[in-house]
């Protein structure tokens, strides 16, 4: 019977694997090496080895009823996308609120999680950990590593011919914290993630020149979605999911692409991905597109090489006098405490069951939490995630054979690499996930049942966004306040836009929106029996 629990990491998922062993009646210890909880939310002003860093104006790309944890909601009068201070802030708040500082300590750095030597039978595990120059050895029945994915910059340097010898400066996104150092340079930035582009456009407005090279494109988006409704709000429905995945692929690819290009044209800002029809992640920058109209950041393809002073690119267009350059490459994930054999990776594919389990161990008492990437939040996923982990643990919930997760794992990964593609193996599909999920520990939302007894709930949660609430609304674990928290997000959303009340605030009308996409297959059968 697992009864202690190591878990590694106080951001996000640490606080919720903590939460999680607490509710299943196990003893959680955590271990941060930073001396505050939040992680990757926990902003400084200098990057620090081993630590996840990000940039001052950081903002979030997901509204705040769709990143909370699903039992917390944030304060009514948060605004829909935060500063990631206002995020740490809650984040603090959750942590104190629920009695979970108790169980962290703070300033310790694990170096080392091995098989204890009678593993098979017990499947325990040692932990080493450090603080204040002294280390320490503990036995736990079972681990959750909560270290994140943002730690390890990727700086793909011998993918660039002529870097080396490159006498201007250049550095990884995760060094840069802010626009003052780079007034009035020409600065190149390699990569068209979100931090690419924040980064891009946070300097275009102080620097000389500032360019983008993208090497495949991206999807652009706006936070501001349909009629200035939050976009996760909008596109992270049920109802929407069943339609992408019922739909035949060349009439989801077609509204996919149509629905991406219903801002701008991507053609015509050089931005357009090569391949169109892959759901990637979108970039989410709602200024991008003005800054390139007014010329003050310019697309470019893939840096062929650089010279002494300058970069050239594929187009063989020359960008010289270059004061800096900066990596927005992303990050590779790693273990550094952990044995390889462990988690294993081939070809960026992670195989881990779900991904959380690895598949081979002999008995099922680690589990890796927050590593699988969605266009959902991170927080409800994390909540789903531990809660699932820690009923493995305690026994309530059993895995399947090695076999049957390694053939899920390979199903699982034919399809992302058709929907997302081979640099996105980490990424999955949110709604289905998270039913998949739910299923395992009775938390998934019973919609059938839903719309027999509660119908005005059953609307909301199918047609409405699905917000962390719906994975706490019925099974273990589920709290008393999700139906009112459903029933009254869009009240929390608009209420911070509506500092100037004019008329009545406007929900949307999803059956309004159901109308307009019945009728698209109606016009469809009217037209190919017109030519008959």
């Amino acid at each position: 019977m697992v009864k202690r629990v190591a878990i590694i990491g106080a951001g996000v998922s640490g606080l919720a694997s903590i939460r999680c062993c607490l509710e299943e009646g196990l003893e959680p210890t955590c271990f941060e090496r930073s001396n505050e909880v939040g992680g990757l939310w926990e902003f400084s002003d200098h990057s620090e080895e081993g630590r996840a860093s990000i940039y001052k104006s950081v903002f979030t790309n997901s509204s705040k009823e769709m990143m909370c944890f699903p039992d917390f909601p944030y304060p009514d009068d948060y605004p829909n996308y935060m500063h990631q201070s206002k995020v740490q802030e809650y984040i603090k708040t959750f942590a104190q609120k629920k009695n979970l500082l108790r169980y962290i300590q703070f300033e310790t750095m694990v170096t080392s999680i091995k098989k204890c030597p009678n593993f098979l039978v017990t499947g325990q595990w040692e932990i080493v950990s450090e603080k204040d120059e002294k280390q320490e050895s503990t036995i736990f029945d079972a681990v959750m590593i909560c270290s994140g994915h943002h730690v390890y910059p990727n700086l793909p340097t011998d993918s660039f011919p002529g870097l080396d010898r490159f006498q201007g400066h250049f550095l990884h996104s995760r060094d840069y914290k802010g626009p003052e150092v780079y007034k009035g340079k020409r600065v190149l930035v390699i990569g068209l993630g979100n931090s690419g582009c924040d980064i891009a456009v946070e300097l275009s407005h102080l620097v000389t020149q500032v360019i983008i090279s993208t090497r495949s494109g991206s999807w652009v988006m706006s936070r501001v979605w349909d009629d200035g409704y939050p976009w996760d709000m909008l596109y992270v429905t049920r109802f929407a999911s069943f339609l992408r995945n019922a739909l035949p692929s060349f009439v989801s690819d077609w509204l996919y692409v149509k629905k991406m290009n219903t801002w701008f044209k991507h053609e015509n800002y050089g931005l357009m991905p090569l391949n169109s029809t892959l759901r990637k992640e979108p970039v989410f920058n709602d200024e991008l597109p003005s800054r390139i109209l007014c010329g003050t950041v310019s697309i470019k393809p893939n840096v062929k090489e650089f010279t002494e002073t300058s970069a050239v690119f594929e187009d063989g267009t020359v960008f010289e006098a270059i004061d800096y350059v900066i990596f927005a490459t992303g990050y590779g994930y790693a273990y550094p405490f952990l044995d390889d054999s462990i988690i294993k990776s081939r070809n960026n594919e992670v195989t881990l069951f779900k991904g959380i389990f690895p598949p081979f161990l002999e008995k099922p008492t680690l589990a890796v939490i927050g590593l699988v990437q969605s266009l959902g939040a991170t927080i409800p996923t994390a909540d789903l995630q531990a809660r699932w982990v820690v009923k493995v643990f305690a026994n309530s919930c059993t895995l399947p054979t090695t076999n049957e997760m390694m053939d899920d794992i390979e199903e699982k990964m034919g399809k992302k690499l058709k929907w997302f593609g081979q640099s996105q193996t980490l990424q999955t599909d949110y709604i289905t996930y998270m039913d998949e999920l739910g299923s395992f520990i009775g938390a998934k939302p019973n919609i059938p049942w839903l719309f027999l007894t509660d119908p005005q709930l059953a609307l909301e949660v199918y047609f409405g966004p699905c917000s962390p609430y719906q994975f706490r609304l019925m099974g273990p674990g589920k709290w008393d306040g999700a139906r009112n928290a459903i029933l009254t997000q869009w009240d929390r959303t608009l209420k911070p836009t509506r500092t100037r009340a004019v008329r009545e605030a406007k929900r949307p009308q999803p059956f309004y929106n159901l109308l307009k996409i019945l009728l698209f297959p109606v016009l469809l059968l009217a037209v190919l029996l017109a030519f008959y």
